[in-house]
């Protein structure tokens, strides 16, 4: 049976943009400040969820109860700070090309990121034209459940009228593939970090890519074999 993609829906964070390093020093900053014990890179594994989610998570493992919505507010409005302070990323290498190439083959670019940091959503426009406009963006301030839970990639698919069974999803993290995965998209899983790629199959993955200039290259034929059958 062919399979032919309508719809691309794109994480942000470590897909689009070399963000991660950025947001787990601030995390950590942040952290460190409050007396919560974290290891610097577990928040590595927690890309994908809300800011609220991130906190709670924290909050339950150290004091046994969620944050009050006042204070989570107020502690992501200080990581917020912290990732603005720091030097500006770059976007990710590979990632216009692949993004470049999906729109010409007119697959609908969508973003599905579990950030609410304007420091990127704001650039989004100018590091890559047309292709995420406002009325084709699900961030956190648009979704009940982040990652792992299929709601975003499911909201991205709605703003665009598309099917599952039509829609790739791109994503580097296991929480993304998780949810990219259990919304019935093909999932494709990017290496861009320190997580290692057999976590990624464990989520669900479809097919693995160790870079985004990997993935990028070899987007072509993959396109190409859809189009033929699968």
């Amino acid at each position: 049976m062919s399979f032919s993609p309508v719809a691309a829906l794109i994480d942000m964070d470590g897909t689009l943009y070399d963000s991660m390093g950025h947001h787990a020093d601030a995390w950590y900053r942040l952290m460190t400040e409050e007396g919560i014990p974290t290891d610097h890179d577990e928040f590595y594994l927690y890309e994908g969820r809300t800011g609220v989610s991130t906190i709670n998570l924290l909050f339950q493992r150290t004091f046994g109860h969620d944050a009050t919505p006042e204070q989570a507010a107020e502690l992501y409005h200080r990581k917020t700070l912290y990732f603005s302070a720091m030097p500006p990323v770059e976007p990710m290498p590979g990632a216009k090309r692949m993004v470049d190439l999906l729109m010409s083959r007119n697959i609908t670019t969508v973003l599905v990121t579990g950030s609410g940091q304007n420091s990127l959503l704001n650039r989004l426009d100018a590091d890559y034209p047309g292709a995420f406009p406002p009325d084709r963006r699900v961030t956190s301030r648009d979704v009940k459940h982040g990652k792992p839970n299929p709601e975003p990639f499911l909201k991205a698919m709605e703003l665009v009228n598309a099917y599952p069974e039509n829609c790739i999803a791109i994503d580097n993290a296991p929480l993304g593939v998780m949810s990219g995965h259990a919304s019935g998209a093909f999932t494709i899983g990017v290496v861009t970090g320190p997580i290692p790629e057999q976590q990624l199959i464990d989520a669900g993955a479809d097919i693995i890519y160790h870079s985004m200039p990997q993935l990028a290259e070899r987007l072509p034929l993959l396109l190409d074999t859809f189009n033929t059958s699968i």
